[in-house]
């Protein structure tokens, strides 16, 4: 579970926009490329403790193996509701 606000942060941006290029139609290898070049950059720009880049690695990761999270939501008729 992450802790330091700071990695939260960049942890809901990373999802947000790997939710948004799975409904634009891009595999999950781009998905993981995308993923892997933005913990580059983290790492590279020293923005967060090497600590920190390594459970947002694993967090990140989780969330990406986790196909519920890129189910597409199913419409709700009224003859379901009752």
């Amino acid at each position: 579970m992450l802790q330091d606000s700071q990695t939260i942060r960049f942890y809901q941006k990373l999802t947000d926009a790997m939710l948004y290029l799975w409904q634009k139609g891009y595999s999950f290898d781009e998905l993981r490329l995308y993923t892997d070049g933005y913990i580059a950059c983290l790492r590279h720009s020293n923005t967060l403790e090497a600590y920190h880049i390594h459970r947002l690695e694993e967090e990140i990761f989780r969330f990406l193996r986790d196909p519920s999270n890129f189910e597409l939501p199913m419409p709700q008729t009224y003859a379901n509701i009752r």
